[in-house]
């Protein structure tokens, strides 16, 4: 046998390493290859729903149209993250205009409960679960919003795949069949919820169908009467019946005065790449605040991983979450320092209050209202969608603590949000309680572009976890090169224990969670420098993303295995 030639070497050293399981890429952590695709795209925590979205671009259908064919699948395939009866929040790359428009759909607390009926009741806290913390669902007029501007096909298409599986029934993923098992001892006690999410009593396990035919009617119902037939027609009084006879205050005329908003996106620029996320009452502005820090550090030099690296991140996330606390709440409601947030200048403040040998206990928060010449006026899924014309759709909708309140009207077929849960009940705090006030929300779409085109859409699922995924998405693809796919894969830090709007204050430093995946000496390293570390295992997020290439036109789908979910094109 002749010997092997040194190129023949490599490629059999290679092959071998490939068989015995390690990475061509050489990174510490699971990874894989990005989906590629030209004629159109979609990522989403759910392959059904996924599915579903390239079913609609097939047929023609424009990214809008995917976007919520996928997230009608996901009400009913992933109802322990959203549904019909929670919120939603979009954003939309016009490709004929060049313009990126921003809807928030969330909605209202009801006009009859006030902030004295909570004092009357003893308390401190808006309860996580029940009838008090039910706010009026955005879903859906967000759909028709979203579909009236820019849908190609009609609502009775785009919602065919969620009704057929409504009707027929579907095998329930795992870490869905998860989180459901978590949910039904909870909210069973609440009317409704043993009937129409259960299977005789019990939450369905994996690969168990489940159909839930009042959610196929109600998808019917939208397709052929409208979003009217949701906040003024028999939904309507459906809902306002069965919070009557169950203590509750969501009422018809909440539904019926209920309305979307179109919003202007928020932005900042960060290494020549345009980041946006949209305005208060969402936290998509503590990323911001967070980047605008980071651009001080050389964060290249440090190294991914590194305990500089995650030292300064945690404290830039200190440092935003202390404002988000502080500052964010519905703008119809209080002035917002949102300028003076963003700017280079309050930035640069907040950078000089970072000592880079020691973790902080706490900070103060901040004085952005300096750097605002006049004050602006007025458990989740996330999916992103592109269409062959270029236009791309950055979507979240939640109904809040995974399955919401619990309470499931009627039949129906959804279950009402508890986002109203996120409210202060200190009357002086911006977030305070107030009817007809859209609570702190914890769910925010992204979206990047670069030199005038679309860079990336994408998202990070998971209340707090949120705004430090999104800086952490993006610190992996502009600092530190890695590609889409890898930037969702590689581990993750979450620090815990922030100031809240919600009332609760941070005094001791919080805990930092480091995923598996980081160096033990780094770990070492951190609490030396005063950080107190938390369990590896927890609550790291959901990624799904989108990138763009201008030149060739090609999609880059990336779908994280924190989730179910897939990317896929064609």
């Amino acid at each position: 046998m002749r010997p092997l030639t040194p190129i023949a070497l490599t490629f059999a050293a290679l092959a071998g390493a490939i068989h015995g399981g390690d990475r061509i890429t050489g990174k510490p952590f699971a990874t894989r290859s990005e989906v590629l695709a030209k004629n159109g795209m979609a990522a989403t925590s759910q392959p059904l729903a996924t599915a579903a979205a390239l079913e609609i671009l097939r047929q023609g259908g424009s990214a809008v149209d995917a976007a919520i064919a996928a997230n009608a699948v996901q009400c009913l395939t992933e109802p322990v993250g959203c549904g019909v009866g929670g919120d939603l929040f979009a954003m939309v790359w016009d490709s004929k205009g060049k313009r990126l428009h921003g809807l928030n759909a969330s909605g209202r607390s009801p006009r009859a409960l006030t902030l004295d009926e909570f004092k009357r009741r003893g308390l401190s806290k808006i309860p996580s679960i029940g009838p008090l913390p039910v706010s009026v669902p955005g879903c859906v007029d967000g759909w028709f919003e979203l579909h009236a501007r820019f849908g190609k096909l009609p609502m009775k298409d785009v919602l065919a795949p969620a009704i057929r599986y409504a009707r027929d029934g579907y095998p329930v993923a795992e870490l869905v069949a998860h989180y459901w098992a978590i949910s039904v001892p909870r909210l069973s006690k609440y009317p409704g919820f043993v009937e129409q999410f259960t299977i005789d009593g019990a939450a369905p396990k994996k690969g168990q169908l489940f159909s839930n035919p009042n959610l196929a009617a109600t998808f019917e119902a939208l397709a052929s009467k409208g979003r009217d037939e949701f906040y003024k027609g028999s939904i309507a009084r459906e809902i306002d019946a069965y919070m009557k006879a169950n203590g509750g205050f969501l009422a018809y005329d909440d539904l019926a005065a209920h309305r979307s908003e179109w919003v202007e996106p928020i932005a900042i620029d960060y290494r020549g790449y345009r980041v946006y996320e949209l305005p208060p009452n969402g936290q998509g502005i503590a990323a911001l605040e967070m980047l605008n820090v980071l651009e001080g550090y050389d964060l290249a030099k440090m190294g991914f991983g590194s305990a500089e690296h995650l030292h300064v991140l945690t404290e830039a996330k200190k440092l935003a979450f202390e404002d988000r606390a502080r500052f964010i709440a519905d703008p119809a409601f209080a002035k917002l320092p949102v300028a003076g947030l963003l700017s280079d200048d309050y930035a640069a403040q907040q950078r000089a209050r970072i000592d880079l040998g020691k973790a902080a206990a706490s900070y103060a928060p901040g004085a952005p209202q300096a750097f605002n010449p006049a004050l602006d006026e007025g458990d989740t899924i996330y999916l992103c969608t592109a269409d062959r014309d270029g236009n791309m759709v950055s979507l979240i909708q939640s109904n809040y603590r995974g399955m919401g309140s619990g309470m499931a009207p009627g039949k129906l077929g959804f279950i009402l949000q508890d986002r109203g849960e996120m409210f202060d009940l200190d009357p002086t705090s911006a977030n305070a309680y107030a009817p007809s006030k859209r609570p702190f929300h914890t769910i925010i779409p992204a979206f990047v572009t670069k030199d005038g085109e679309p860079f990336l859409c994408f998202g990070v699922m998971g209340g707090a976890t949120q705004p430090q995924g999104h800086v952490q998405i993006l610190l992996n693809v502009i600092d530190f090169g890695m590609n889409f796919q890898e930037a969702g894969d590689a581990p993750r830090m979450v620090h815990t224990g922030s100031s809240e709007p919600t009332g609760e204050r941070m005094t001791d430093g919080g805990k930092l969670c480091l995923e598996s995946g980081f160096d033990p000496a780094v770990a070492r390293e951190l609490e030396r420098r005063g950080h107190v570390l938390g369990k590896a295992v927890g609550d790291y997020g959901g990624y799904q993303a989108i990138g763009f290439d201008p030149k060739t036109r090609v999609y880059y789908g990336a779908s994280e295995s924190r989730k179910d979910g897939m990317a896929a094109g064609y």
